[in-house]
């Protein structure tokens, strides 16, 4: 008998979670965040990604900033392609011939409303507030998600607040809006590459139409089928170097199907730049002895686009 492929992992919690488990005074709270906690490692460990609900993103955010993707994506393509900047994955990128399907911004620090604010000029000369506005708060609300995902891990695995407090003052953040066309054929459908994602975090957002699909243990490609209002979690190289390997960087591409077009944004948090990748010394035992050798994520980085090797992490910091 055939067995099903296992599914991925659905974790729901609150805002009133969160303040219930930093409270000092809330004892169920805070048994019920540990739980919480658990079960997020737990996924990035099992499957390297999970499906979350979360009320402090609200539907009709993530509903305007749809609309403002596609607003943005119908601009002509000459304005579009104003849109370039000197680091990789952040220029306009349109009718690749390897994925012509997609098109792609990524837009540095928007969380910073001065950084939101120069891209949408750049797109509307003649300005585009409300978008703006959306914009930069749903790259606010999706960093604090994101903070508070690697707080939970750290708190799961035991790490020290110091240690956390650190890594949060050595991320930045990538907004991420993507677009990716209906396909003329079925044999041309391919989306988005197999890739894992080099960064430490990834929360993404996407519309009705499904098409992500990741590799399992066994693998075999999966389709994720994530339920409306859900958002999917992904662990990237450098959270995976950070855990020795205790969390599994997924791999993951985007399989077009159907007659309607897919939209999806991501919020990746990535080292800044000059921040070292090491694995916790909590992490490192008899039973987990080191993966990786500490490394500048820059220079990782730099390796990996200039190889595009899907085993780059170890190559390249693997003792």
């Amino acid at each position: 008998m055939d067995v099903a492929p296992p599914k991925i992992p659905v974790i729901q919690f609150s805002g009133e979670d969160v303040e219930n488990g930093l409270s000092p005074s809330s004892g169920q709270g805070r048994e019920r965040w540990k739980v919480l906690c658990r079960q997020v490692r737990e996924a990035c460990e099992s499957h390297g990604c999970f499906l979350l609900t979360y009320d402090k993103i609200p539907t009709s955010l993530r509903e305007d900033m749809l609309v403002g993707i596609k607003a943005l994506f119908d601009l002509p393509d000459e304005t579009k392609s104003k849109y370039q900047h000197p680091k990789p994955y952040r220029s306009y990128q349109g009718k690749c011939p390897v994925v012509p399907l997609h098109e792609s911004f990524g837009i540095d620090d928007a969380t910073s409303f001065e950084a939101a604010q120069d891209f949408i000029h750049l797109m509307w000369p003649q300005g585009n507030s409300a978008f703006c506005e959306i914009l930069n708060t749903m790259s606010s609300k999706m960093l604090e998600l994101s903070f508070t995902i690697l707080g939970m891990i750290f708190k799961s695995f035991g790490i020290e607040e110091k240690q956390y407090e650190a890594l949060v003052r050595d991320i930045s953040s990538i907004l991420r809006v993507m677009k990716y066309r209906v396909p003329a054929t079925e044999d041309q459908n391919l989306g988005l590459v197999a890739h894992t994602d080099k960064n430490a975090l990834t929360v993404l957002c996407q519309n009705e139409v499904q098409g992500l699909e990741i590799v399992t243990k066994e693998g075999h490609w999966e389709e994720v089928v994530v339920p409306k209002d859900a958002l999917v979690v992904i662990v990237g190289d450098a959270l995976k170097a950070w855990s020795n390997g205790r969390l599994v960087a997924v791999k993951h591409r985007v399989v077009m199907k159907g007659d309607k077009e897919r939209y999806s944004f991501g919020l990746f948090t990535l080292p800044k730049e000059g921040a070292m990748i090491e694995a916790a010394r909590e992490l490192v035992d008899g039973e987990h002895p080191l993966l990786y050798r500490p490394f500048k994520f820059a220079d990782y980085f730099s390796y990996f686009v200039s190889n595009l090797s899907d085993d780059a992490l170890d190559i390249y910091a693997g003792v």
